[in-house]
């Protein structure tokens, strides 16, 4: 009887044939070892990614953390007991400038404490990461100030810190007006390169992209933010050394750096912003402006004509300059000897100290 099996003749290879010739072994064993090459790379990718993941979840909860802590306007001060002792009564508070963070805030005040502390303590506002608040940085001014027992402040407007300066001495004198409460006078502001209006600022158009996101509830991520930080910095790079685009840049992308919304909102205050509303609402407040005329950020003339404008009866001085500063906007940070110098020729005109009188050996008028 035929066999039902199939004929295996294309299939099955003759007896005595090896299976692989000496070509497909080596083929076989290039395999093997490719094989063994990607279980290898595999473990440290696994390795590497889980690190890197780590580090990741690490920094967004250190970032978390910090940010959550500062979602309260709060105000920062500088350790120094010979102000105290001189000035019980009396203190400068700084108003950072845009995008300036507490730790850079708290330098500056600590950096401009050999001329500014001749007049008074010393602090600063730090805003809070949930957003720019007027009515905040009010009450924190006023927690401080009765703390302290404080009599007199002196405002130093750092950038756009002048404008919110302005704002908050006029809402202070209005405070004093209406209620009678115990608020203390103001005496000065001091005015760092702040613009006096929106148009005051040399690139408006990215400013008013910022300004249009955040009126359409778009709040700017950390990566775009980056690219932007450092791109921006790179097209003023004449303001700056290479050293000083990374440092900046780098310090907008730390946990400490101010939070995309409070950046959002300072430049929604920065555009709505008008000075002509406070002109004659600032009684005998003494005001010196002071900037350079090599500003890449804000129209160092401009702003001076401005502030001159709006203010005729305050301004004491505007013709001080910082020349020399680099960057040239608003970087007592970075200058300090230059601006405690410009400092040191500005705060005797809005803020005389008694004159000696006599010989030696006499005292003071």
């Amino acid at each position: 009887m035929p066999s039902a099996r199939m004929s295996s003749d294309s299939t099955e290879r003759p007896q005595g044939d090896p299976g692989l010739d000496e070509a497909g072994i080596r083929r076989l064993a290039a395999m093997l070892r490719s094989a063994e090459r990607m279980r290898r790379i595999s473990r440290r990718a696994f390795l590497s990614g889980s690190i890197t993941a780590g580090l990741l979840a690490a920094d967004m909860l250190t970032t978390r953390v910090i940010q959550n802590q500062r979602r309260q306007t709060v105000m920062l001060t500088a350790d120094d007991d010979d102000a105290k002792r001189r000035f019980p009564g009396t203190s400068w508070v700084l108003f950072p400038g845009y995008k300036t963070s507490w730790e850079e805030a708290q330098l500056i005040i600590t950096l401009l404490a050999p001329s500014l502390g001749d007049r008074g303590q010393l602090a600063a506002v730090g805003y809070s990461n949930d957003g720019l608040d007027v009515d905040q940085v009010i009450a924190a001014i006023l927690g401080y100030a009765n703390k302290n027992r404080l009599t007199e402040l002196h405002f130093y407007g750092h950038s756009f810190g002048g404008m919110l300066a302005v704002d908050v001495a006029s809402r202070l004198l209005d405070l004093a007006a209406s209620t009678g409460a115990n608020v203390p006078r103001v005496g000065a502001i001091v005015l760092d390169s702040s613009p006096a209006s929106k148009y005051d600022v040399k690139d408006l158009t990215w400013f008013e992209g910022i300004v249009d996101l955040y009126e359409l509830g778009f709040r700017v991520p950390s990566v775009l933010r980056g690219g932007y930080e450092l791109g921006e910095r790179i097209v003023n790079k004449h303001e700056r050394t290479w050293t000083q685009v990374v440092d900046q840049t780098l310090e907008q992308l730390t946990p400490l750096a101010p939070s995309s919304v409070l950046i959002q909102t300072e430049s929604q205050y920065i555009y709505d912003w008008e000075g002509s509303r406070f002109t004659g609402e600032l009684g005998q407040i003494q005001m010196g402006f002071i900037g350079n005329p090599g500003d890449q950020t804000v129209d160092y003339d401009s702003a001076r004509a401005r502030w001159q404008q709006y203010f005729p009866d305050n301004l004491v001085s505007s013709s001080l300059q910082t020349t020399g500063a680099f960057p040239a906007h608003a970087s007592p940070q970075w200058n300090a000897a230059l601006y405690n110098n410009v400092l040191g020729k500005l705060l005797p005109l809005l803020l005389p100290l008694p004159r000696p009188i006599g010989g030696a050996g006499g005292g003071v008028a």
